[in-house]
């Protein structure tokens, strides 16, 4: 795809993100990380991202300055600030792409809220915040942000459980992660990752952010309650899709994991493997479902030196795994000798 429609796709997504996330209390970040990756590296995203939803926050702590809880505010961020710098010093050390494995299959679980919520609807609580609980969410917030460019969304069960109503919840969000997001993209520009391109990339969306939060400063008033609520939770739901969907093929590529299905006249076997090790699940028309999982050959020499038969001179045992039928069990052995390779299968007494 080209560079100008990649931009204006971007554009289009983050307007249309940024309008859902103002409803939903968060979520735009998570959503484009997948777009953003398509322009710079990976990496760069949460630099990228940073820039954009700053922008972003600015915006909504003006058209939104009235609703803001300062309560929430002078506890949450003291704490949130040197925390997020842990974050960006991690993400400069680690691939963040587990966090955004984990992180996308939490979210994942949120689309449980959508049909319990009626059945357990969440209760307001009170609008008195306990001090500790408000700076754990923060330096839980912080480290989270600092890692991945953008986790606020995960926190909007705290706030709705605070009895804050969706214009305060959008205000104190915005506030919050502004301090944060201007100590982070300090972070990322002393680290090298605030370039050209993800400068480029987070005006992009900034630009768009700015728009949706006007747009959705005449809207906002008209939306009930309870949609706002369901809306959080299906975007949470979104972001998590879409987290995982990236993550998931960098993380099998890294570890050479994946399934396979292969098929035979009487016989058919999925395997799901996992670097050098494998299990699969068997399926024979003589013998019914079997589960085949690897051995070392360390275990082999100890425990089945009786029944493993003498090799030849220049042959080794290659590989083992251990196949347990319904009705039994077998012992299946990949020898090496030169270029010539073979297997046997060995039947165990019960």
């Amino acid at each position: 795809m080209p560079a100008a429609m990649l931009i204006l796709f971007l554009f289009l997504a983050a307007l249309a993100a940024f309008a859902v996330s103002t409803v939903a209390g968060g979520g735009a970040g998570l959503i484009l990380m997948p777009i953003l990756a398509l322009l710079v590296p990976a990496a760069q995203v949460p630099a990228a991202l940073s820039l954009g939803t700053a922008t972003s926050s600015v915006s909504r702590s003006i058209v939104f300055w009235r609703s803001v809880r300062w309560d929430v505010v002078r506890l949450f961020v003291p704490i949130a600030l040197p925390f997020a710098a842990l974050g960006v010093w991690l993400l400069a050390r680690f691939d963040p792409v587990y966090v955004k494995l984990a992180l996308g299959a939490f979210l994942v679980a949120n689309l449980l809220l959508l049909f319990v919520g009626r059945l357990f609807p969440a209760r307001t609580v009170s609008r008195r915040v306990r001090p500790s609980t408000v700076r754990l969410i923060g330096a839980a917030a912080g480290l989270l942000s600092g890692f991945t460019g953008q986790v606020g969304l995960l926190f909007n069960r705290f706030y709705l459980r605070m009895g804050m109503e969706k214009s305060e919840i959008v205000a104190t969000r915005a506030l919050n992660e502004l301090l944060l997001h201007a100590l982070k993209l300090a972070l990322y520009a002393w680290l090298g990752l605030l370039t050209a391109r993800s400068l480029m990339a987070g005006t992009v969306v900034g630009v768009a952010a700015v728009a949706a939060s006007f747009l959705m400063k005449w809207g906002l008033p008209y939306i009930r309650e309870q949609h706002f609520r369901f809306a959080g939770n299906a975007a949470m739901a979104v972001a998590g899709v879409s987290m995982m969907a990236s993550a998931v093929p960098v993380v099998l590529v890294k570890h050479n994991a994946g399934v396979r299905y292969r098929a035979g006249p009487a016989a058919a076997e999925v395997h799901a493997f996992w670097g050098s090790r494998h299990v699969s699940l068997i399926w024979d028309d003589r013998r019914g479902v079997g589960v085949e999982r690897d051995i070392s050959l360390k275990k082999v020499a100890r425990r089945y030196a009786g029944i493993v038969p003498a090799l030849p001179a220049g042959t080794s045992i290659a590989a083992a795994s251990k196949i347990e039928w319904i009705d039994g069990e077998q012992l299946e052995l990949h020898y090496v000798a030169g270029r010539r390779r073979w297997k046997s299968i060995i039947d165990l007494e019960d």
